[in-house]
Formats: structure tokens, sequence, C-alpha cells
């Protein structure tokens, strides 16, 4: 496959991979608890029954991550920041080395300020919490924000809802269903608090992270089109009819708690870009009255909703359906949906889990996506960027570190965590080295 095959993106394009802190940092030794070091110390909930307490060692061996970015020809590095370290003493130290590190070899420092990596003793059911969480950004915008322009407040709040405090599979582990609401309603507040802390401290380049994908009925049958819509509600215009509308979908306002309007102001606040992370689309039909699969978990049977397999599409080593004209619609849907009310859109995560070095599938995984990207840029949507999913092999939350979404490959049996680039690193450099 070609690398100078695929088509030129506009000037000034942002080409960057993705990582977050609790995946590849370690060193859990020079920072306080989060909620997953609690979560990962029960039995049972990694599925390899390990910790992140070493990862990939990027706390140590940030050096060779940014090396490994400035070979590949990347002019941006999505990472993030861990609050549990930055409320460590001495733990914004790091960061100013990263960040310092990654201008001297011409990569923009993109940062995430959340990352699912809660501080232990705090608890998104609290209110407070977002409050907190505002306090915490103002600390790191002084510290970097005169080297840090571009900025990531929330990584998937939707997620971090559903499958942390609804379902009980990611940390804190809390299976609340539909009673886990008021966590997204504070996700969303902070975020809307950290857009203004960052704007007081001068920043001129914010974003979100938040998760998309087009839901698909089962059926054209009048209950599945019902619970498609139902799941398109929770999952995607939950957060992003706040966050772009200043407004919830109907019905959901009156479950938020505390002056909801008021707050709305405030997770309303404007967006220079909006990051969409894409994997596959949903195929969603009525409840059957038994469980359905979600990924590698059980979705409980009770719902207004089941979920269904996506037929007859290659598979990742996750299991996830390969589905490249889903980011095509997820972006033109967001586009038809919010008109002017949608800022310049960049693909903050995209990325896929197979094994082995000689990775042809992640090749034309990328391939495929990149050009289905393309098509929305060519349909009209102001597309900025695109970050891969991952520049490493990583702890992937509940998998543990069964499953490898890395352009490197990491050796988490040596001690010196030892990277090595695999084919789709080559191919990827050779794509960008093509669109300069």
């Amino acid at each position: 496959m070609a690398a100078d095959a695929l088509p030129p993106f506009p000037p000034g394009f942002l080409w960057g991979a993705s990582t977050s802190a609790h995946q590849i940092e370690g060193a859990v030794d020079a920072r306080g608890p989060s909620v997953w070091d609690v979560f990962e110390a029960r039995p049972g909930v990694i599925r390899d029954g390990s910790t992140a307490a070493v990862a990939c060692d990027s706390f140590h061996r940030h050096r060779e991550d940014v090396a490994l970015l400035a070979g590949l020809g990347m002019n941006a590095y999505r990472f993030s920041v861990s609050w549990p370290r930055a409320d460590s003493p001495g733990g914004l130290d790091h960061y100013e080395r990263l960040v310092d590190d990654l201008l001297a070899a011409g990569v923009r420092p993109v940062p995430t300020l959340f990352h699912w990596d809660l501080p232990a003793s705090l608890d998104w059911l609290d209110r407070d919490t977002a409050a907190r969480f505002a306090e915490y950004v103002e600390r790191v915008a002084a510290r970097l924000g005169d080297r840090v322009h571009t900025w990531i407040t929330l990584n998937e709040p939707a997620e971090h809802t559903v499958l942390g405090h609804a379902l009980g599979v990611h940390a804190p582990g809390r299976t609340l269903l539909y009673d886990a609401l008021p966590v997204a309603h504070h996700q969303l507040l902070a975020h809307g608090l950290a857009v203004r802390a960052l704007r007081a401290a001068g920043a001129t380049d914010v974003g979100i992270a938040a998760s998309h994908s087009p839901t698909w009925p089962l059926t054209g049958d009048e209950a599945d089109l019902a619970a498609a819509d139902h799941y398109d509600v929770l999952m995607n215009r939950a957060f992003s009819d706040p966050l772009l509308l200043g407004r919830y979908p109907e019905g959901l306002e009156q479950l938020m708690p505390g002056d909801v309007a008021a707050d709305l102001e405030v997770v309303s606040e404007r967006l220079d870009w909006y990051g969409v992370n894409y994997y596959a689309p949903s195929l969603v039909g009525a409840p059957t009255g038994e469980k359905s699969a979600y990924g590698t978990f059980d979705v409980p049977a009770g719902l207004p909703f089941a979920l269904h397999e996506i037929e007859d599409r290659p598979r990742t080593a996750f299991g996830w359906p390969v589905v490249p004209e889903g980011l095509t619609q997820t972006l033109t849907g967001l586009r038809d949906r919010y008109g002017d009310r949608l800022p310049p859109v960049m693909i903050t995560e995209n990325g896929c889990s197979y094994p082995g070095l000689d990775d042809q599938e992640r090749i034309a995984y990328l391939d495929s996506h990149l050009r289905a990207l393309h098509r929305a840029i060519e349909e009209g949507v102001d597309v900025r960027g695109y970050f891969v999913w991952s520049l490493l092999d990583n702890y992937e939350w509940n998998e543990g570190y069964r499953q490898r979404f890395g352009l490197v490959h990491v050796d988490f049996d040596s001690p010196e965590r030892t990277r090595t680039p695999k084919a789709s690193y080559a191919w990827l450099r050779d794509a960008l080295r093509a669109q300069r």
C-alpha cells in the first residue's frame, strides 16, 4: 500500500498521536492515588490481573516517546495531565519537562486535563468536584500556559459516566444505571468552569475530546427506531447538545441536579474547536429482555434498548467492527445537526487494537479511516487535525495489557519497557512525509 496514495489534507493540518497519563506513565509512587488505582486493587476487575503501576514507564522515559513522535514527523502530541500527580509535590515538574522537550522537537503539546484518573478522594457525584477541577486547571495553566496554547478539558465524559458509574466495568466501578446522570452533568459543568479558567489564563485554543459515533437502528420498525434514538441521546446528544446548543435533549434536563439552566450557561462556553473520538457505530434495537454485548462486556437486561453486533465487517482484536464510513457519517451528522454552532473539528482519537509488529491490519485501518476523514472534508466539514490512538501499546483500562493500540510495540515484560516501531509506524511516517 503506497503511503503517498493518501489525498492531500489542508495546509496547517495537525497530525498527532494521543496517549493518557494513567495508561502510560507508571511511577505511581510519585503521585497520589486515583480512582483507577483503587479499582485495580479489587479482585477480578482487570482481565489480566495487572495494574498500571509501571505501564510504559513514560514518566521516566518520555524523551524516548518524544523522539518517536519526531521520527514520525508528527507536529502535535495529545497527552494527559494526571490530576493526582499535579496535586503531588513536584508533580507538575514532569509536565514542564515534557512540554519543553516537545517544543524543542517541533511538536505542539496538546494536554488533556482530565482523562478518567480522578483523585481517589473526589467523586463526580459530588457537585463540588467541578469546582475542584477548575482550581486544578488554574494551577496547571499557571505553570504551562506560557508554552501550551492548545488545551483539551475532558476526555469522553460519556464513557466515563456509562462505563465507570452506570455499568461498573471501569473505575470507580459503580452500577447506578440512570442514577449516574449527575456524573455527566458535573463533568460538563467542570468542563465549562475549566474553559473559563483557561480563558482567564490567556488561552485562545480550547476544545474537548468527546466520543461520537453513528447510532444505527436494527431495522426500520418503530420500536427499533425509538430504541436507537434513546441510545443516541444517552451516548451522543446528552453531551454535545449542552456543549454546542446550551440545552439538554428533551426529557433530560429535569433529571439533572442543581440549577440546570444556570449551569448550562457555563457548560456552553464557546469552544475554539470540537474534538471527536471515533471508533465504530452502534447497532441498536428494541429491548429483548436479555442482556446484550457492549464490546467485551455485557449490558444488563431491562434497559430500553439492546445492542447488536454489526455483521459482515472485519473486526479488530478488541472485537470492534471496522467501519470507516462511520467516521464520515459522524462528522457530516454533527455538521448537519449543529450548523454554525459547530466549531472546527479535530479527530482527537481514532485507532485499533491488533497484535504483532507487522501490523498490516492497522495500516489498512488507518488508510481507510484517513480516506473517510478526507471525504468529510470534501463534503464541507471543517476538520483541522487527526490524532491516532495510540503512540504506544499501553494499559488498556479493564483489559490490562491484553490489547495493543500502539504504532509502537512496548515489551511489558522488560524492565526497560523496550519500544519497537511497528510496520504501521513506518507507513504513517511515509504518509506524513508525502503530505509535506
